[in-house]
């Protein structure tokens, strides 16, 4: 899933950045208003984590702007502004939820998955492939009912590979999707981490559901 994050404190941006990253999310970032909703204008995002004071475009305006473009994309306003009225107003103004600064990454962590939550239906939520089954919202997954014990970026890899099961996937693709980079021929990052999600997933089982297509890429699927 790809989060957007319009903050202009730096440091506050770069810590929720390598947090969400850490945690499965691919984020971008932008440090100002009127950049923040360029990219949430032309880039199909889960979730937005906007701040309310921000240069050339405040929160207020941003959101009200995406409204008029149509867009739906959930909002989670995160700013110091703690009054009863700047709330109300964020909440009229349609954000789906609203944090105060200082906040605990965890509390952070939750809304958002708690928004997703809403905004996919139960059966998006699962995926069963033979005796795999991902939850992909509470990040875990087993074979034959056994909890695998994956990394956020290994199991970011088996989503995606579980989402498009059957289609062979390239190593660009894989490598723009789960660690949101061009892939580099010299890098071997993405044949690496397949070797590992390997030794996890399918390595202690008796039926094998990723497999190589040479030369191509990778497809998780039931042979």
């Amino acid at each position: 899933m790809r989060l957007l994050v319009i903050e202009d404190h730096q440091k506050t941006t770069l810590y929720l950045q390598q947090g969400l990253s850490e945690a499965g999310f691919i984020v971008d970032i932008a440090f100002n208003g009127m950049e923040g909703l360029h990219l949430a204008e032309t880039t199909n995002y889960d979730l937005i984590i906007l701040d309310i004071m921000l240069p050339q475009y405040n929160g207020w305006t941003v959101i009200k702007k995406l409204h008029e473009a149509g867009k739906t994309t959930p909002v989670l306003f995160l700013t110091a502004r703690d009054s009863v009225e700047d709330r109300v107003k964020g909440l009229e103004l349609g954000a789906d939820d609203y944090l105060v600064k200082p906040f605990a990454f965890s509390e952070l962590l939750a809304r958002v998955r708690t928004l997703l939550r809403r905004g996919q239906q139960r059966q998006q939520e699962i995926i069963k492939i033979a005796d795999l089954e991902l939850d992909l919202l509470r990040h875990k997954a087993f074979r034959n009912g056994i909890r695998l014990n994956l990394t956020p970026k290994e199991f970011a890899l088996l989503s995606l590979l579980a989402r498009r099961e059957g289609e062979v996937l390239s190593r660009t693709l894989i490598a723009e999707q789960v660690w949101d980079m061009n892939f580099d021929s010299d890098t071997n990052v993405v044949d690496v981490a397949i070797r590992r999600l390997r030794q996890k997933v399918d390595e202690p089982f008796a039926v094998k559901l990723i497999h190589t297509i040479r030369s191509i890429g990778y497809v998780l699927e039931q042979r």
